[in-house]
């Protein structure tokens, strides 16, 4: 049994807010401590940790979506929004996993270097620059993944929720 209800309304529709605001404040943190080694030195453990929390939240939301999913009346774009959903976790574990290596990198040489140098990365620069390379793609792809699942997930909710002109007795 899962988390399947908050105060009455389905949990997905509250977890969901987790994912969509963690995940990309992680991939970007994961892109800029990268690309700046006193940025990772300042962040710290921050970054493995938030990476963590992501990693952490997307299955509880994912699961929390099944239940919703068996509770809603299935259709195409329902469908679609739980095929991309599930697509999610690959690449927050992918950016759990640079992102920790990220951090252990940068304490190392901190740990190893002189104060004044302490920001600066010890792997020479190919090893860098594929780490670069990884971030940026990793960090890209969770956001982009981020967006096509919000947007699906939006789509599926509102399609045919709402109308486009403004109801007889409202205020605007």
């Amino acid at each position: 049994m899962g988390l399947d209800l908050v105060n009455g309304l389905p949990a997905h529709i509250l977890l969901v807010h987790v994912v969509v605001v963690l995940a990309p404040l992680a991939a970007v943190a994961l892109i800029v401590c990268t690309c700046f080694p006193r940025a990772a030195h300042r962040i710290g453990l921050a970054l493995p940790v938030l990476a963590l929390a992501v990693l952490v939240s997307v299955p509880l939301t994912t699961e929390a979506g099944e239940w919703l999913e068996h509770h809603v009346e299935r259709d195409a774009l329902i469908r679609r929004h739980a095929e991309l959903g599930d697509g999610l976790l690959p690449w927050v574990l992918a950016l759990f996993v640079l992102a920790t290596a990220v951090w252990w990198v940068q304490r190392r040489s901190t740990a190893t270097t002189p104060a004044p140098t302490a920001a600066r990365w010890t792997p020479s620069t190919p090893v860098r620059a594929v780490a670069i390379v990884l971030a940026l793609l990793i960090g890209a792809g969770t956001i982009v993944q981020v967006y096509r699942i919000g947007d699906s997930g939006a789509r599926a909710a509102w399609h045919d929720g709402y109308s486009a002109a403004a109801h007889p007795g409202s205020h605007r």
